[in-house]
């Protein structure tokens, strides 16, 4: 079956002298992994298109367990993200967690719009990294299921107080008066919880549109960060060597 899609590459591996093996988050299938031969010429227009954080348009030929990549023609290379050494870490880190988190076999252009939002704003540097990145963990992980539950204390229902409480293994808030004081928990004040409900529930086009002081901003990477651990149990690389080099 051949078919076109748009497609982020998102991973790729070299197979002998001239093949490469690539992952790709694509509107209609989801993530997929496919092989492109002849990618590695640099005469070959296949060999820009289907590198590492290239959105291109593919053409693509799936047999019953595999895919071949049979054109590749680039609408955006994010090159800049290349001359920023912690830029091109998150990126990556953002291509683990669209390997890990986006789904197969089904459309996923909500999924891959996100993912291109984010590597937009952090290739031309319109928004600070610590503000994209748990915008897009968050957005990430709701889209695919597993949105936590920011609307009210679990036990009274208290909407918001000075301190509240994010659980991040379980995914609720408890507001002071009813949060067990052995219990381990996020403390936030009334912006950070602001921020971190609205990075789930926030229309799309208005996800990225708040500020917050670097305090806040780094509770806010604690929250998100704490809560894809709890959930997928996966020590990602990436994030690791990106907090590494900060």
């Amino acid at each position: 079956m051949k078919f076109r899609t748009d497609g982020l590459i998102i991973k790729e591996q070299n197979i002998g002298e001239n093949d490469r093996l690539v992952f790709a988050l694509t509107k209609s299938n989801g993530v997929i992994r496919a092989f492109v031969k002849g990618a590695k010429n640099i005469k070959n227009q296949k060999c820009a298109a289907t590198s590492l954080l290239s959105y291109s348009r593919l053409t693509i030929y799936k047999s019953r367990d595999s895919y071949i990549i049979g054109e590749a023609q680039s609408i955006r290379i994010f090159s800049k993200l290349r001359s920023n050494v912690k830029n091109m870490c998150l990126a990556q880190y953002f291509c683990e967690l669209a390997l890990t988190i986006c789904p197969r076999e089904q459309n996923s252009g909500n999924f891959l719009s996100l993912v291109l939002n984010s590597l937009y704003l952090l290739s031309e540097e319109k928004r600070s990294p610590d503000l994209i990145k748990p915008c897009l963990e968050m957005r990430l992980v709701s889209l695919a299921g597993y949105m936590p539950d920011l609307t009210m204390c679990r036990h009274c229902g208290e909407y918001s107080a000075d301190t509240m409480y994010f659980l991040p293994n379980i995914g609720v808030l408890e507001c002071a008066s009813c949060h067990p004081k052995s219990v381990g928990g996020i403390a936030l004040n009334t912006s950070v919880l602001t921020a971190l409900r609205h990075t789930i529930y926030a229309d799309d086009d208005k996800l990225f549109s708040f500020s917050l002081p670097q305090e806040g901003l780094d509770l806010l990477n604690v929250c998100s960060e704490n809560y894809l651990k709890y959930k997928f149990e996966k020590d990602f690389k990436t994030l690791n060597f990106y907090k590494a080099i900060s």
